[in-house]
């Protein structure tokens, strides 16, 4: 452990339900619950207002819906996420050469690497400019944990959040763990606190007096010896850049074991994507892929398959996981799962030939959307011989995803059924919209682009500002203190540095640019089965026009 609070941990605030509010006016401080809305769907993220009804993540989307029935549930839109993320790890970058991300909302930083002088005064004010920033560039708001090693770290951002920065001062590690829940210690999920708990361990205190032998019979070699190091404040782990890592992994701890088979398979699917999403942001590619398996009696299964080359293609990544996990029993219920790639190496232009394919079979399972929808069963093909072609399907309209009417503008599904879809339009920057509802295959109402979370300013030269038209909607400014900046519709404005440049230019590194989210093109694919559902109420049932929030 170092002598000076010279790590920081910086995780943003119910990331995926807090953009999903920033952009929509109309659920700011209402519950929002984001991620697969089917019936076998899992929750990603809930926000601070939906975790009050104990609504959590990796939780089952229809038991979120008992515990909180009147919560907004929205179909995640991971490139916007991955856009938001991109300008926060840009800041981060800013800060040190030694960035960790763990998630898209989620790093460590090692401030000492960047030049920070080693004192609290000095890292606080490092930290608390960094938390400014972060809610200038995107609207959102990240909890910031200062102290001497990467647990103690963590430990002090979750004292933080929300939106809040929290220091470990040297010498009083122990005074303040002492006492927390044994919960606190990263990898202690409520499964291992259970098992503790039954040995009249509950607390950080306690768990370090227990000793290594005795946890280590109750948890595991492997396990034990971890968690007593922890315990104990010997915490000397590097923060690793991810370009120098060695391998990339995700894992989840669940709440409950999970005894469901597809249910697993469907978590292992959403932990392969997560994996490859670390990959591509660090342009690294794999070719082996590893999956971990913590079953319900702490026993810990890795399982592994080299592939014929390195690939960062979540379709390859998410195929192999799959054939791994079909050798592995979860009968009795899995606790933890992990999922990795190893054998790391820059891209390659095999890599890009995976993507292209990738890239290249998601625009032919979209083509039915836009002209015409695969066959149901029963029903004939297009071209097959009888009364015609199968009549053309309308097109699904998930709720949470952006559309764009020719009338009315810009807008997100609030909900859909029985042949009709409900519209609210409203725009980030603006007052909670109104709502209106179409027939699913109005010719009107388009799928849309999400919008910048924050309005676009357009540096014009010199120290002021000045807003403008951006016709062409270009990107902005690359801050030194942060990166990418933000591409917005016609009009929108912007935040600029002090020190701007002539339009259009980018700032130097080490300018004191401020930066904004650069809109994404479409959503992505819900979490779990999907199902044409509302974002309110039951799973199945049509959406209200109002919902609490008009």
């Amino acid at each position: 452990m170092r002598a000076a609070p010279t790590i920081l941990h910086l995780d943003m605030d119910a990331f995926y339900a807090s953009a999903e509010q920033a952009a929509k006016p109309s659920l700011r401080g209402k519950a929002v619950v984001v991620g697969g809305i089917g019936p076998r769907g899992v929750v990603a993220t809930a926000s601070y207002e939906a975790r009050v009804f104990g609504v959590r993540s990796a939780m089952a989307t229809a038991q979120a819906r008992r515990l909180c029935p009147n919560a907004a549930y929205l179909t995640p839109r991971f490139s916007v996420y991955r856009q938001v993320s991109e300008v926060v790890m840009g800041l981060l970058g800013a800060l040190s050469p030694l960035v960790e991300p763990l998630s898209l909302d989620e790093a460590f930083v090692d401030l000492e690497a960047g030049g920070v002088e080693p004192s609290s005064a000095a890292v606080r004010a490092v930290g608390e400019r960094l938390r400014r920033d972060i809610l200038a560039a995107t609207g959102l708001t990240g909890s910031v944990g200062l102290a001497g090693s990467k647990m103690l770290a963590k430990i002090a951002s979750e004292q933080a959040k929300p939106d809040g920065l929290f220091l470990i001062e040297p010498g009083t590690e122990r005074e303040l763990l002492g006492p927390m829940s044994v919960r606190a210690i990263p990898g202690v999920g409520p499964a291992t606190a259970e098992t503790l708990r039954r040995s009249g361990i509950t607390s950080v205190s306690e768990t370090a007096e227990a000793g290594e032998a005795e946890l280590v019979r109750l948890l595991g070699k492997a396990h034990g010896a971890g968690l007593y190091a922890l315990a104990t404040g010997h915490d000397d782990r590097p923060v690793v850049a991810e370009r120098d890592a060695k391998s990339v992994s995700v894992e989840d701890t669940f709440e409950e074991d999970v005894t469901d088979r597809t249910r697993v398979q469907l978590e292992l699917a959403r932990l392969a994507d997560r994996c490859v999403q670390r990959l591509r942001a660090a342009g690294r590619s794999g070719r082996t892929v590893v999956i971990k398996v913590r079953r319900y009696d702490f026993s810990t299964l890795t399982r592994s398959e080299t592939l014929r080359g390195p690939t960062d293609d979540p379709g390859v990544v998410r195929e192999a996981a799959a054939r791994l996990l079909d050798g592995v029993d979860t009968t009795a219920g899995v606790r933890l799962l992990g999922v990795g790639v190893t054998g790391l190496a820059d891209y390659t232009q095999e890599d890009l030939f995976a993507q292209a394919a990738s890239e290249a079979a998601a625009a032919v399972a979209e083509l039915p959307a836009a002209g015409g929808a695969a066959p149901a069963p029963g029903e004939a093909a297009p071209g097959a011989e009888g009364e015609g072609a199968a009549p053309e399907r309308p097109r699904r309209w998930l709720p949470g995803l952006d559309v764009r009417h020719s009338v009315y503008g810009a807008g997100w599904i609030q909900g859909s059924g029985v042949g009709r879809v409900t519209v609210r339009f409203e725009q980030p920057w603006s007052e909670p919209g109104r709502v209106r509802t179409f027939a699913v295959d109005d010719p009107e109402l388009e799928p849309g682009e999400p919008l910048p979370l924050i309005r676009a300013r357009i540096p014009v030269g010199g120290e002021g500002c000045a807003d403008a038209q951006d016709p062409a909607g270009g990107e902005g400014p690359v801050g030194g203190y942060g990166s990418a900046g933000v591409q917005g519709p016609a009009g929108a404005e912007a935040p600029v540095s002090e020190e701007g440049p002539a339009d259009g230019q980018r700032l130097p590194a080490g300018g004191a640019g401020r930066m904004g989210t650069q809109g994404a093109v479409g959503g992505e694919d819900p979490v779990g089965t999907e199902r044409s559902v509302g974002v309110y109420g039951p799973a199945g049932a049509e959406a209200p026009v109002i919902g609490g929030i008009s």
